[in-house]
């Protein structure tokens, strides 16, 4: 269990959000398989802000916020990197400042300078999230480009054989996340995982409330579901 309390270092997963286009369904679904309450764009678990859920007109897809303690200066690194701004810089009324951006391999994510709001208050317990990893056909440019942007660093992982991935970590060696090349994926996609008590159990309550299993699979770390929603965007339930 992790309560956040501040603002996270330079390129930590910090927030997480879901635009789609029928918020009451939305929330019936997610409280059915995650237990969250909400209160205007947060997902709440015990009162505290998990995710951000809101109606719109974009292509349904977790979006995973990366933390930057200057918002505006990291959204120029990205763009000196190769990258794209999709919504450049604004103030999230007082919540945080913002930007949503495109790296060079055509993956989305976001970037979180928190105010009032750090991020995500509860992380690595049931039913918040625990990780995300980037699943791309061309691994080689995305790590190019995390790297020079957050100053990650690169690890391998022995507990993958036969899989191309590798860790990033930031400068004081915390592992944030991992690339994984895939040559078969069809886009390069940030995947959202959240931990859970027991993924089968969640996956089902997914498929009563009108999402879809995707795929299980047992990894050396758990169990793991992965589920599209109704909507069409996809996550992983883990335990």
């Amino acid at each position: 269990m992790s309560t956040v309390d501040r603002d996270q270092p330079l390129g930590t997963p910090t927030w997480i959000d879901l635009t789609v286009p029928d918020l009451d369904r939305a929330q019936r679904f997610y409280g059915s398989v995650l237990g969250w309450t909400f209160d205007g764009d947060h997902c709440l678990l015990r009162d505290l802000p998990v995710a951000g859920l809101r109606q719109g007109t974009a292509r349904p897809a977790w979006t995973v916020y990366f933390a930057t303690d200057d918002c505006d200066r990291t959204a120029k690194a990205v763009a000196a990197a190769g990258g794209k701004l999709l919504d450049h810089p604004r103030d999230d009324g007082d919540q945080a400042r913002v930007a949503v951006a495109e790296d060079p391999t055509g993956a989305r994510f976001g970037l979180w300078q928190g105010r009032k709001l750090p991020g995500a208050r509860l992380v690595n317990e049931p039913s918040t999230l625990m990780r995300n990893d980037l699943v791309t056909p061309a691994p080689n440019p995305a790590r190019d480009f995390y790297c020079q942007v957050f100053s990650f660093t690169l690890d391998g992982n022995d507990d993958l054989s036969g899989v191309d991935f590798t860790f990033l970590r930031r400068p004081d060696g915390h592992e944030i996340g991992g690339i994984v090349g895939d040559p078969s994926a069809s886009a390069s996609v940030w995947g959202t995982l959240f931990l859970v008590t027991d993924a089968d159990a969640a996956g089902a309550r997914a498929v009563e409330h009108g999402g879809e299993i995707v795929e299980t699979q047992d990894s050396p770390y758990g169990r793991m579901v992965t589920v599209k929603d109704p909507f069409g965007a996809e996550f992983v339930l883990g335990s």
